[in-house]
C-alpha cells in the first residue's frame, strides 16, 4: 500500500510499504477520508513527540476489509471512524480517568502508523461504526470528540456570553457546540477570514468581528464595545501567542480563558500573575479528547453539529505537500486526503 513516510522532522516521501495482517484483536480499514489539522503541521516540524519512521494522520473514516479471529464487532464492509489513541490503563494517569496522559500511551498518526496511507490497521475496540454517516460528515468525528472534550474542561456556566478567537475547523465547531449544547447566552467569533466568519455565523454564531492583522486595536475596540466588562469566557482555538495577549483584557472579573489552539512549543505567553489574583481569573487547557467519541458521533448524526461548508480542500497522497500548505492558508477550512483521489 501508499504511505507518506517521514524519516525525520521536515522529510518525507510518499512510499510503498507492506501491509500486514491483523491481528488477533484488530481491524484493516480501507482510509476513505483522512483530515489534516494543525497538529499535522506541528508534527511535520518535529513537535509533539513524532516517532519514526512516521506515517502521520489521525482523523480518519473509512471502510473495514479485514479483521482478526477475534473481532465480532465491526463487520467487514462497514464504514467506521477511530479513536487513535491506545492507553496501557494501569499507568497513574490511566488510572485516575487520564487515559490522554497514559505514560505508555499510543497515538496513530504521531508515534504509531497513521492515516495518510491506503490503509491502517488499529484495535477494533478503538472503532466507531458509522454506516449512516456521509464520509464528509464522518472525518470531523475526532476534531469533533476534541472539541466536546474541551466543552467538558470548560464547564461554561448557563447564559455565559462567550468569545471564540479562531474560525478554523476546531473554532467554528466549538461556535456551535457552545451555542446549541452548554447553554451559553451569546457565542461572538472573531477571525480574520471574512468567509469563515460567514460560515460562523451561518452555523449559528450571534456575531463575528473580523480582526485585521494589520489593525488589531480595531477588532480589540469592537470587542470591547461588545462586551464592556468582559465575556465571561474567552477562547482561543489559534495558538497564536498574539491572540493570546488579547484574551485576558477581554475576560470579565471572575471569568475563564480556555487555550485550546495548540501554540507552538517553545513559544511563551507573558501572562500577569497579579491580575489573574486580583480579578480571579481562571485558565484552562484542554489537550485531547477522551470518553467522548460517542458523543461527539450523536452530535453528527443529530445535526447539533452542521458540518457544510467545513471541507473545503480535497487531496490526493501525492498532493500532501500541498495539503500542508493549504492548512496555512486562510481560504482553506478543512482539508482532507483521499487516498484513492
Amino acid at each position: 500500500m501508499r504511505s507518506i513516510v517521514y524519516s525525520e522532522p521536515e522529510h518525507f516521501s510518499l512510499q510503498e510499504v507492506p501491509l500486514r495482517e491483523p491481528g488477533d484483536t484488530e481491524v484493516v480499514i480501507e482510509v476513505d477520508r483522512a483530515g489534516v489539522c494543525g497538529t499535522d503541521l506541528h508534527l511535520h516540524h518535529g513537535e509533539f513527540g513524532p516517532a519514526y519512521p512516521l506515517v502521520p494522520g489521525h482523523e480518519l473514516t473509512g471502510r473495514v476489509v479485514a479483521r482478526g479471529s477475534a473481532v465480532t464487532s465491526p463487520e467487514i464492509g462497514d464504514r467506521v471512524v477511530a479513536d487513535n489513541t491506545v492507553a496501557c490503563g494501569t499507568c497513574t494517569s490511566c488510572r485516575r480517568g487520564y487515559p490522554v496522559f497514559c505514560e505508555r500511551g499510543r497515538a496513530h498518526g504521531v508515534n504509531r502508523p497513521g492515516a495518510f496511507a491506503d490503509a491502517i490497521i488499529l484495535e477494533a475496540d478503538r472503532c466507531f461504526v458509522v454506516n449512516d454517516l456521509d464520509p464528509d460528515v464522518a472525518v470531523l468525528a475526532e476534531p469533533a470528540a476534541c472539541v466536546m472534550r474541551g466543552l467538558d474542561v470548560l464547564g461554561a456556566a448557563p447564559g455565559s456570553n462567550v468569545l471564540v478567537f479562531g474560525a478554523g475547523p476546531t473554532g467554528l465547531l466549538m461556535a456551535q457546540l457552545l451555542k446549541k449544547n452548554a447553554g451559553t447566552e451569546r457565542v461572538v467569533v472573531a477571525a480574520p477570514s471574512q468567509h469563515k466568519l460567514d460560515l460562523a455565523r451561518a452555523h449559528g454564531a450571534d456575531l463575528t468581528v473580523r480582526v485585521d492583522r494589520a489593525d488589531p486595536a480595531a477588532a480589540r475596540a469592537a470587542l470591547r464595545a461588545d462586551a464592556p466588562e468582559g465575556y465571561d469566557i474567552v477562547v482561543d482555538a489559534t495558538g497564536a501567542v498574539a491572540v493570546l495577549q488579547q484574551t485576558i483584557g477581554l475576560t470579565r472579573t471572575g471569568g475563564t480563558v480556555l487555550v485550546y489552539g495548540m501554540a507552538d512549543e517553545e513559544a511563551t505567553w507573558p501572562v500577569r500573575p497579579y491580575e489573574i489574583f486580583r480579578r480571579e481569573l481562571t485558565i484552562k487547557g484542554s489537550f485531547a479528547q477522551q470518553f467522548v467519541f460517542d458523543r461527539a458521533i450523536a452530535a453528527l448524526r443529530s445535526g447539533t453539529i452542521d458540518t457544510t461548508g467545513i471541507i473545503t480542500h480535497r487531496f490526493g497522497l501525492d498532493q500532501y505537500r500541498e495539503a500542508l500548505d493549504a492548512i496555512s492558508d486562510s481560504a482553506c477550512v478543512k482539508a482532507v486526503i483521499e487516498p484513492r483521489r
